[in-house]
């Protein structure tokens, strides 16, 4: 509310703050940041919000920051009845950020008469740094390493990292600034920006590693670790790490669709569905990754027709997915539609011309080989080489 584009991170990583603590609270139902931002700036009916999104409560506010100060305003709302069930405006310094969260957090949880366990009530009562300008500068990694991950920029994704890097050379027992440095390497490997790939991942699972040391209750870290587990062909790991993601952060959508992503890797496709449309549920305006992972779950499962659903939906909402146009090139051809496979395949070669069977076969970690050379059969019949 300052009118200062630039201050713009600093509120994004409050209200993501408050999310994820409301998250992490066991016995709540809560929607994921990237449905939830949808209504950002708007003017829209809390009614309208309860019923899109299926919860029944909607916490709305505002956030100005002018040089030590802070003013956040807040206010709970039923959404079925439009009842106002607390609303509070708070004036307070900057350096008690931290308790300042804590207490909102504390009074929703008041407003709604929830129960916290004892593990939930301790982690409330720790502040993730002591120092304000690392947590400033991870607010703007965080914020700056969304924008390199959807709009898939190196650069982007470089400058997170520098800005993680300051963060932790401020503080360095700042648990997640490593888990959001491990996560610029992460996209790094990922997106094949650096060539030295295999040094790339180990570095983000040595930095996740860290994290974790430095606070095992960290959501991020666990799911970062399940990531880099899978890809390194440790499926038991990547498992646990997962699930231990979840139950850090019982409603973050990431968690839901990483730990699917992982059971399907590891050959239990159909518990890989259960639980990716879980995470779906949890954020209603999911992303087209979110898609395309549900229906390579339903294609190693041997459901190609079904698969075909959620990869058409993804062509719609992003035809320059080369991604989507590949799962749906190979389901085709699974399903005899040979004439749509080899258009599917090469719009995909048009998109990413380097993508080949042998990337395909050094790059996929299928558990079972035999669903490895269903998936490389199926390119192949679409026209890959």
């Amino acid at each position: 509310m300052s009118n200062d584009p630039a201050q713009e991170y600093f509120s994004d990583g409050i209200t993501e703050d408050i999310t994820s603590s409301l998250s992490k609270i066991s016995s709540l139902f809560v929607i994921a940041r990237n449905s939830a931002f949808t209504y950002k700036g708007k003017a829209v009916k809390v009614q309208d919000v309860g019923r899109e999104m299926g919860v029944r409560y909607v916490l709305e506010g505002s956030v100005r920051k002018a040089d030590t100060q802070v003013r956040i305003t807040a206010q709970l709302i039923d959404a079925t009845t439009g009842e106002h069930l607390w609303s509070e405006r708070y004036d307070r310094p900057l350096k008690n950020i931290f308790a300042l969260q804590d207490e909102i957090v504390q009074k929703i949880v008041l407003a709604l008469k929830v129960k916290l366990t004892a593990e939930e009530q301790a982690r409330f009562r720790q502040a993730p740094t002591n120092n304000l300008d690392a947590y400033d500068f991870y607010l703007r990694g965080l914020e700056t390493w969304w924008r390199g991950f959807y709009e898939t920029k190196k650069e982007l994704n470089e400058q997170a990292r520098q800005l993680y890097e300051k963060a932790i050379t401020l503080d360095p027992q700042y648990a997640a600034a490593y888990a959001g440095l491990g996560w610029t390497y992460w996209l790094d490997w990922f997106f094949q920006w650096n060539l030295d790939r295999a040094q790339t991942l180990e570095r983000a699972f040595e930095l996740a590693q860290r994290a974790v040391a430095l606070d095992d209750s960290l959501s991020e870290s666990h799911r970062l670790l399940g990531r880099v587990s899978v890809w390194q062909k440790q499926y038991e790991q990547a498992l646990v790490e997962a699930a231990r993601a979840i139950a850090l952060d019982p409603n973050n959508a990431d968690g839901y669709w990483n730990l699917g992503n992982i059971l399907t890797f590891a050959g239990r496709p159909e518990e890989g569905i259960e639980v990716i449309e879980q995470g779906m549920r949890r954020n209603p305006r999911y992303q087209p990754s979110d898609l395309i992972q549900l229906g390579n779950a339903y294609r190693v499962a041997g459901r190609p027709e079904e698969a075909l659903v959620p990869l058409k939906k993804v062509v719609t909402l992003n035809p320059n997915s080369a991604a989507a146009r590949r799962s749906l090139a190979a389901c085709y051809a699974e399903v005899g539609q040979m004439r749509e496979a080899q258009a599917e395949m090469a719009e995909a070669l048009r998109l990413n011309p380097n993508y080949s069977l042998e990337w395909v076969r050094q790059n996929s970690p299928y558990k079972d080989p035999a669903d490895l050379e269903r998936w490389i059969a199926a390119l192949r019949k679409a026209g890959l080489k």
